[in-house]
């Protein structure tokens, strides 16, 4: 369990990572959006961008660990938390467990595609790293903006 100092770090970076949701969802995107951290730095940042950039690969969590990446000049990000606004599907999933990230971070829990905790439980499959979860950051803020977006989604096809 986290104690109170750790929660609020984390509160800290997932408004971070709630920012670039908002992003996401100006853009018309589905709203999530990452952060990638390193000793208290923000080396990393991504939002969701399928539709925009016509690519399924386009995920908030690739997205930061690509900057991620570039911007410390190697793939093992070992010593890096990934601050994400919803619970990562399988491709993202597999993405953190080859990047090593050391821990993630999540807001919402995604019940259709979710592959941390809520469909498969991929990080509890014997692969050769997992990285520590702590989810429910900031839990109704991450949900809600996904809540509003698809909200207005209906109304427009309506």
């Amino acid at each position: 369990m986290n104690n109170k100092s750790d929660m609020s770090i984390d509160e800290k970076f997932m408004a971070l990572a709630l920012e670039q949701a908002k992003t996401a969802y100006s853009l018309g995107e589905v709203p999530v959006g990452a952060v990638i951290v390193k000793d208290g730095e923000v080396v990393g940042v991504g939002c969701n961008r399928r539709e925009s950039e016509k690519n399924a690969l386009m995920h908030a969590e690739l997205a930061a660990i690509d900057d991620a990446c570039k911007r410390l000049g190697g793939w093992r990000l070992w010593q890096c938390e990934l601050y994400v606004t919803l619970e990562p599907c399988p491709m993202c999933a597999g993405a953190i467990i080859n990047s090593r990230l050391k821990r993630l971070i999540y807001g919402a829990p995604d019940l259709k595609a979710g592959s941390v905790d809520s469909v498969v439980k991929m990080f509890e499959l014997p692969y050769n790293h997992s990285p520590l979860v702590t989810s429910g950051v900031l839990k109704d803020e991450c949900a809600e903006i996904m809540k509003r977006f698809f909200k207005e989604m209906r109304k427009r096809k309506a």
